[in-house]
């Protein structure tokens, strides 16, 4: 059930060195991840953003001015931001991640997936890259979630072991 007062914030870029092409266009059973994660956030959120390729893009590089973009354009003051190679996350590890965010809520694993407020945008501006040392500045609660469901895809053979 979407949630009312959420946005979803779908990080689509990366250079998927690793993966040796665009992971968001790998299918992932029947669908792109992409489609896979944007579904995900329509059943979350009431509304979504993409950023990266394909999606609004955003003015710097990595994950850290990513977010940045998606929440300038929030229409939401709260906010639950995936990456679009972890296929096995479902709206309610979100809606999770929301209910309990001060200015940021991850998961044991973090950074990602996260939930973070609005509010957080000077930290995400300061031009510090890692995502991690932003979330450390801020009020970060985190939350347990099932391991399997926080697997990422990294190389195609990770999607053969997801399947």
């Amino acid at each position: 059930m979407a949630n009312r007062g959420l946005t979803g914030i779908l990080l689509v870029g990366g250079q998927s060195r690793r993966f040796g092409s665009p992971k968001e266009l790998a299918e992932y059973r029947g669908e792109t991840l992409r489609e896979h994660a944007w579904r995900l956030l329509g059943e979350a959120c009431d509304e979504r953003i993409a950023v990266g390729r394909g999606g609004l893009q955003d003015p710097g590089t990595g994950p850290v001015a990513a977010i940045a973009a998606g929440l300038r354009a929030a229409t939401h003051e709260l906010a639950v931001v995936v990456p679009v190679d972890m296929p096995l996350l479902t709206a309610e590890a979100l809606h999770a991640l929301a209910d309990v965010c001060r200015d940021a809520a991850i998961s044991q694993a973090g950074p990602l997936p996260c939930a973070i407020r609005r509010t957080a945008l000077p930290e995400l501006e300061h031009g510090e890259r890692r995502l991690r040392s932003v979330l450390e500045q801020l009020d970060t609660v985190v939350v347990t979630l099932a391991d399997d469901m926080l697997a990422n895809v990294n190389e195609p053979r990770d999607l053969d072991r997801l399947a």
